[in-house]
């Protein structure tokens, strides 16, 4: 993939976008919460291909990964008014459908395609199938590094504003106690992710965050989530128990081991 390739492809994106602009202000605050996401988490993904030292190629195209990863977002919320897959569609399966349906890749490579079309659509899975290629894998692995880096920043903004601020389609609808489950807590200790199914409160969703530091796979990926203190920033907004403390140096001692082992 060339840099023009990679042009191409974001003119493409720009104008997929814009199709789904609305007049209505909450409707509009959704989508371009979807696609400024979209460009922070290229930079991301760059970033942590850059630190791998990747060839221009693969950078080119790792980037035109994060571009279109969260593509099914639009026609999800356009039509669905969410962007809980739960509740509407797997939006890695629609954005897969929609990459081929809209022809967005039709002047690359067969082989460009398939990585590009497979990224998208499993990057959200729980986690990656043993049964796929050791390139798609590695690809596979940078975009839900760089996805994760980002969706930390959009939930902090989002647990951080005042609600008339907030984008309706964030929140998972989940109550607000100061109570957070133990068999959550269990998990991370276990260096588990956790699932969705175990989530009773809000503050066990910001716990299931934070155990995703379990699933990332690269030493640029933790050296960003060092730098972005995001442990710190997403434990604030927790009940400042003892537990939690603990679950924080547990998370930050497993951040630096991880970081040192690379050296």
């Amino acid at each position: 993939m060339t840099r023009d390739d990679l042009t191409v492809l974001k003119n493409r994106f720009s104008t997929y976008c814009k199709s789904f602009y609305v007049s209505d202000p909450e409707d509009q605050k959704n989508i371009s919460l979807k696609e400024e996401h979209t460009f922070h988490v290229c930079k991301n993904i760059v970033e942590i291909a850059v630190g791998l030292s990747l060839n221009d190629e693969k950078i080119f195209l790792a980037e035109s990964i994060a571009l279109f990863h969260d593509i099914g977002r639009f026609p999800q919320y356009t039509q669905y008014k969410t962007f809980r897959d739960s509740v509407s569609v797997n939006h890695g399966l629609l954005g897969a459908e929609t990459l081929i349906e809209e022809k967005m890749l039709q002047d690359l490579s067969s082989n460009e395609q398939e990585i590009i079309v497979k990224s998208v659509k499993f990057h959200n899975a729980f986690s990656i199938s043993k049964t796929m290629t050791k390139e798609i894998v590695f690809f596979l692995k940078l975009i839900r590094d760089a996805d994760k880096l980002d969706i930390w920043r959009v939930f902090l903004g989002y647990y951080e504003s005042p609600d008339e601020m907030k984008a309706s389609a964030v929140g998972l609808g989940l109550p607000d106690l100061p109570e957070y489950s133990e068999e959550v807590v269990s998990c991370i200790f276990r260096k588990k992710i956790v699932s969705l199914s175990m989530l009773k409160t809000l503050n066990d969703f910001k716990l299931l965050q934070l155990s995703w530091i379990f699933d990332l796979n690269f030493e640029p990926t933790f050296r960003l989530l060092h730098g972005r203190d995001y442990i710190n920033r997403l434990t604030a907004h927790l009940p400042q128990t003892a537990k939690i403390n603990s679950i924080s140096v547990f998370l930050h001692d497993y951040v630096k081991a991880k970081i040192l082992s690379y050296s």
